[in-house]
């Protein structure tokens, strides 16, 4: 099986695998690490799920049913992605190879999405797009993500050193859910109420990953999901279903403030477990859809127009769609399209917004301890790392 090493870990957005550059002061030809396609897959699963749960926001309000799927799969979609960004994370140190991938791989495609977004709301018929001004600190749809991934990475040094990560984590997340004077400031909601599940992902190895692969787990996991989509259904005309997305405190959503601590807790729990869940049915061969767990980036931050347009343009008024059959069809029209945003041809074309080359931008000599400029691109050696 194949072992993804922790120090060589070098991710990108999202948690994007990354040939490992060949360790300095070793002998012997430089050896890359390759990608494990168990984490392509479970990414484009996720990514999956993720346009999926788009697809069926309009249809909640006519159908129990979609409503109840669309609960029961924002529920685990995103803290099961959150928790593989959180595994690519662990080495990252604050290296200057790792701080210049986070600001091309994250902190570029964060402004130059975020802009797009803004101009296609004000290009379309967005009923509130001509007003909405361009702000940094705003995050606009799922450019959020971008955002937390960014502070979520550079705080990964913080949990290595403190003695219980995931309890301070949880405790974070739970002051977050009570509190609504955070604002909307960079979606800090989202980022501190999600925390936990990367801080998790950070603390975890491969072999948490083969454990709940095992065939005991997996069956395991049927009755259990089950449970969840009766709950979700029971659920529906009796909660709120934008607990989900953390982007609100408590007293937001008209609840007292313990009850945003039990919910933070709660939904922990609950996304952890259908989490686990549906990690342990992610195929570890390589399958016909492995190569596009590598562009689900790509899917995350394009897809968003589609799902825009479709509610500025009225797609969901066509008279088909009112049918079992028609939200049917919706939902595989959305995967179909998610899919076809992570192959390689859209990769190539949208390369420039969402993994833009920006050399010309940073300085080569990024070694500087010492008083000493040793400099990659002049053939320096440097002692091999003994860890992270």
């Amino acid at each position: 099986m194949l072992r993804v090493r922790n120090h060589r870990d070098q991710p990108t957005a999202a948690g994007e695998q990354v040939a490992a550059p060949p360790a300095r002061g070793t002998e012997g030809p430089a050896r890359a690490t390759p990608r494990d396609p168990y984490f392509d897959n479970a990414k484009y699963l996720a990514i999956l799920l993720v346009a999926i749960g788009h697809t069926w926001t309009p249809l909640r309000d006519d159908s129990r049913a979609a409503s109840a799927l669309y609960m029961f799969v924002y529920a685990f979609h995103m803290p099961a992605f959150i928790l593989i960004a959180g595994y690519f994370s662990r080495g990252f140190a604050a290296r200057p190879d790792q701080l210049r991938r986070l600001v091309t791989g994250i902190g570029v495609p964060y402004l130059v999405f975020e802009v797009g977004y803004v101009l296609f709301s004000r290009l379309s018929n967005d009923p509130d797009g001509v007003f909405r001004p361009f702000s940094v600190l705003d995050p606009y749809y799922v450019t959020w993500f971008l955002v937390a991934l960014f502070v979520w990475r550079l705080s990964a040094p913080i949990w290595r050193v403190v003695r219980w990560p995931l309890p301070l984590a949880l405790v974070v997340a739970a002051v977050a859910s009570v509190s609504p004077h955070l604002g909307n400031d960079l979606n800090l909601q989202r980022v501190l109420q999600f925390l936990p599940f990367f801080v998790l992902g950070t603390l975890l190895r491969r072999e948490h990953f083969d454990w709940v692969r095992r065939r005991e787990m997996r069956m395991l996991s049927v009755p259990v999901l089950l449970a969840a989509l009766a709950v979700a259904y029971w659920a529906v005309p009796r909660m709120n279903h934008a607990w989900f997305y953390r982007s609100d405190s408590a007293q937001e959503l008209a609840a007292p403030w313990f009850v945003g601590v039990v919910m933070s807790l709660a939904l922990f729990g609950c996304g952890l477990l259908l989490s686990a869940c549906f990690l342990s049915w992610v195929p570890r061969r390589r399958t016909w859809y492995t190569a596009l767990g590598a562009g689900t980036i790509y899917g995350y931050l394009l897809h968003g127009f589609i799902a825009k347009a479709s509610r500025w343009w009225d797609w969901y008024a066509a008279d088909w769609i009112d049918t079992p059959a028609g939200r049917v069809g919706v939902t595989l029209i959305g995967a179909a399209v998610m899919t076809a945003l992570c192959t390689a041809p859209v990769r190539r074309v949208f390369r420039f917004a969402v993994e833009p080359s920006l050399h010309w931008a940073f300085k080569r000599e990024t070694d500087t301890r010492h008083g000493h400029g040793h400099g990659h691109g002049h053939g320096a050696r440097r002692p091999a790392r003994s860890g992270s």
